[in-house]
């Protein structure tokens, strides 16, 4: 599990035991900002994903994640342009607390995305995958948090300046924190 996280970066007062990461990421695009539920944790997320688009069209996949707090509240980091959100998806009980990222690695003279898909283990056991491509493939799962569940979210997204030359890679990376 990475640690090395600064505790300044909590949101709203909230503060931080752990965040949380995997290694098979993209390094296109920015880092939104830390966003945290306001209590409680994250127990449903839902994504928001661009389409096919078919020969000759630029696909970007994965464009955002949005987490469900216990609290009510609605949480996201920064988002791509394109695509539409789907449905929650829950743990049966209990918190998100590990995660698995799908994505396809780059590829040059391909139309290339990045992050795919998302599924999380929830604290009581189950896992609940999302409903994004099912082009590349699942990396390592993250380490769990060490207590209670997820509570923040940042992600990385590829916002560069749409020209009829450039490879939108929609998101890329996702950082997800831990509280008590």
């Amino acid at each position: 599990m990475h640690f090395s996280l600064n505790l300044s970066q909590a949101t709203e007062g909230r503060e931080f035991i752990g965040m949380l990461s995997v290694t098979n990421g993209g390094q296109h695009g920015d880092w939104g900002e830390v966003q945290s539920c306001s209590n409680g944790y994250a127990n449903q997320f839902s994504l928001m994903v661009h389409g096919k688009q078919g020969a000759f069209q630029d696909d970007t996949s994965l464009n955002g994640i949005r987490l469900y707090c216990t609290d009510g509240s609605v949480i996201t980091s920064l988002v791509g342009r394109h695509g539409d959100w789907s449905h929650e998806h829950s743990c049966k009980s209990g918190f998100l607390k590990s995660f698995s990222l799908r994505v396809f690695e780059f590829e040059r003279g391909t139309d290339n995305t990045v992050a795919e898909n998302i599924k999380f283990r929830c604290t009581d056991g189950t896992e609940t995958e999302g409903h994004g491509h099912n082009w590349g493939r699942y990396g390592s799962w993250s380490a769990p948090c060490p207590k209670g569940g997820i509570c923040g979210i940042q992600t990385r997204v590829d916002l560069r300046d749409r020209q009829s030359t450039q490879d939108l890679t929609g998101l890329n990376n996702v950082k997800f924190f831990c509280c008590s």
